[in-house]
């Protein structure tokens, strides 16, 4: 009896410790969305297709879309050169 109890509360634990994961990665996807609508992000995306002269890096197509290489800890913090110009198809590929 006192294995099963202890199992059931190790059981519990740790799918309360996980609880915790799964909330902040979902406040990150929700942060990271309001962040693609700021002015901070749209200023930002118009330097790196304003250096890659609007083209795609990838296929030298006409670039409309700007691809996070690497992410930083802290959305928003990503240095210019973690971002590349690419074209919507080439874009769709990297995801």
């Amino acid at each position: 009896m006192e294995v099963i109890v202890l199992l059931i509360a190790v059981v519990i634990a740790l799918w309360f410790k996980s609880l915790p994961i799964k909330y902040k990665r979902q406040r990150r996807k929700e942060y990271y969305a309001e962040y693609l609508k700021s002015d901070a992000w749209r200023r930002k995306r118009f330097v790196v297709l304003r250096r890659d002269n609007w083209t795609c890096q990838y296929c030298g197509a006409k670039a409309t879309e700007v691809h996070h290489k690497r992410y930083a800890r802290s959305i928003g913090k990503e240095p210019i050169h973690w971002l590349v110009s690419l074209c919507k198809q080439c874009h769709g590929n990297q995801h």
